[in-house]
């Protein structure tokens, strides 16, 4: 179960979207979108989990905020697309885990194998809440902004048509994206 709680205006620095509120009994979510994608086709989707680090204290030690950014510089372009931002801190281990696997990542092990030197999984996400917004929101099909095959898998399981995935190449001057 998913309810919309409220949706409203959001003025960005990429223009004028729409964000909705959910709530599925346990976290909040959002879904962040442009245009009219009710039934639409092939719309860009980009779902994203919280980052303090990255979000909030401007950290150059992961690019979350760039990912954001750049996924919503390709919706506005796009015309239509959608955002959805889970509550899933350091790959859905929390804060304290992330805090805690960043002297692993410092030696030059990569993100999620820093999670499990530091006794965490290497992702703990569930994707679930993004296939139910998606439904809410009535997309027929959508192209994702990732390289994260559990995201296609998750969405696929529950009937989301995904057409294809796009990963992101951080640029914000001008992103590029590379077919999969």
């Amino acid at each position: 179960m998913i309810v919309k709680l409220t949706q409203t205006d959001l003025k960005t620095k990429f223009g004028l979207f729409q964000e909705a509120l959910y709530y599925d009994g346990q976290k909040e979510s959002i879904a962040l979108f442009l245009g009219d994608i009710d039934a639409a086709e092939n719309v860009l989707c980009r779902v994203h989990s919280s980052c303090i680090f990255g979000h909030y204290f401007n950290s150059i030690e992961c690019d979350c905020q760039e990912q954001m950014d750049i996924s919503q510089q390709l919706i506005a372009r796009a015309g239509k697309g959608i955002i959805i931002l889970l509550d899933q801190e350091g790959k859905g281990n929390g804060h304290f885990a992330l805090m805690n696997s960043i002297e692993h990542k410092r030696k030059g092990v990569k993100q999620a194998d820093a999670y499990v030197s530091a006794g965490f999984k290497k992702d703990a996400r569930d994707f679930t809440a993004a296939a139910k917004i998606l439904q809410d929101l009535g997309v027929k099909s959508i192209k994702m902004l990732t390289n994260n095959p559990d995201k296609v898998r998750t969405l696929s399981e529950f009937g989301i048509e995904v057409n294809g995935t796009r990963e992101i190449v951080l640029s914000l001057t001008n992103p590029v994206i590379v077919k999969k």
